[in-house]
């Protein structure tokens, strides 16, 4: 018996020409975007791909933001950040009752100025990492077959078991709990890239650190690959680098958070600790390794993380509208934040002789770690605050 199926009726799709992509305008086949002002006389594949990618309606989204919050807001609330940004390619605002901003909506297209001079995006995070990791273990690699761990000093194996180690905690928990939370919190997809890159380059260092530790557990004798633990959450001397990464952790204004860290922390404790002491030591006590896996974390911050920090607050400490209000509040966190690393970088004074052969002294590095602050504050147009001499 044969059965037949009746066809179903179904309507017929009707073009009119009102679908997206349909309407054909002078730019309908261009390869690049001309929304934008690009750094340099021709836009970059950076900027193709990062630029813009999250719309603004202050800026160009003209229906609103697509999305809210409990309480109302949408998208991404310039007052995340207490800092402010007119824009360096606009006039100086006229001033009579009644003007507003004269035509602008203040905050809005300074910080759309922000590019990374890293120009960090999927693409080049992928094969930055990649490439760090990959000479991290060729490293460990070839000291593991050249038996160079059996050079160590027997005191320095304890040294990097328990100080070394203990610094992964640091550069797990901003990268984890501040760089990442930063990131959400920035008002554009320029500033999103760059400080989630941030935050990468130091989870991954955390994952570098933790790597090594359990390479050396597995060539060294007696290498205690727990002891870190100890000295993290116990040793006097590491307990003002913790108190303040926690309280880092829990800054609200994504800005400040960016700042203190890169700007304060960094070079006043991290660096002091990584330069001023490990990659000093390292090689007077056999230790040819630690310095590579260190060094690679050291290259991350001088050379990329505080790159883009500089050109993204510098514009805010000059800018025509807001210089005064930024620098203020800015002064304003270095008066908070530098006495806490100071005390922190202190406190960390007694591992400096614990190697046998020593690093140089720790005043000598301090008074480096100082200057270098300095002068990091006055790339940025900014006052070396007076807490500075504690």
């Amino acid at each position: 018996m044969t059965t037949t199926t009746e066809e179903r009726s179904l309507p017929k799709p009707v073009f009119t020409d009102a679908e997206a992509g349909a309407k054909v305008f002078p730019d309908s086949t261009a390869r690049n975007y001309n929304y934008f002002t690009p750094k340099k006389r021709k836009q970059s594949h950076y900027e193709d791909v990062t630029v813009e990618v999250q719309p603004d309606p202050r800026h160009y989204l003209a229906q609103g933001w697509l999305y809210g919050f409990a309480d109302g807001q949408g998208g991404y609330p310039l007052t995340w950040t207490k800092l402010k940004a007119w824009g360096s390619d606009r006039p100086v605002p006229e001033r009579f009752p009644g003007s507003g901003g004269a035509g602008y909506e203040w905050p809005a297209h300074g910080w759309h100025e922000f590019r990374d001079p890293n120009e960090e995006w999927e693409l080049t995070f992928y094969r930055y990492n990649s490439n760090v990791v990959r000479q991290i273990n060729q490293n460990i690699d070839t000291a593991r077959e050249s038996k160079a761990f059996e050079q160590w000093n027997p005191n320095w194996v304890q040294f990097v078991e328990r100080h070394v180690g203990a610094w992964m905690h640091v550069e797990q928990g901003l990268g984890l709990y501040l760089f990442a939370n930063a990131n959400r919190r920035a008002p554009t997809n320029m500033h999103n890239n760059a400080i989630a890159v941030n935050s990468m380059h130091r989870i991954r260092f955390a994952q570098d650190l933790a790597l090594y530790n359990l390479t050396l557990t597995e060539e060294i004798e007696g290498f205690d690959g727990a002891a870190h633990l100890d000295a993290w959450n116990n040793d006097p001397v590491w307990q003002g680098v913790r108190r303040v990464a926690e309280q880092m952790t829990a800054i609200d204004d994504w800005a400040e958070a960016v700042f203190v860290a890169n700007v304060i922390f960094e070079p006043l404790v991290g660096e002091l600790f990584r330069s001023g002491l490990v990659q000093q030591a390292s090689p007077r006590n056999g230790d040819f390794v630690t310095p590579t896996v260190m060094g690679a974390g050291e290259h991350d911050y001088a050379e990329r993380d505080l790159r883009y920090t500089k050109v993204m607050f510098e514009p805010l400490a000059t800018d025509k509208e807001f210089a005064e209000h930024n620098t203020a509040l800015m002064d304003e966190w270095l008066s908070t934040w530098t006495p806490r690393c100071i005390a922190a970088a202190r406190e960390l004074q007694p591992i400096w002789s614990l190697p046998d052969s020593k690093p140089p002294r720790f005043e000598d590095a301090l008074d480096r770690a100082k200057a270098r602050f300095s002068g990091i504050l006055d790339e940025l147009s900014l006052t070396t605050p007076k807490e500075l001499t504690q």
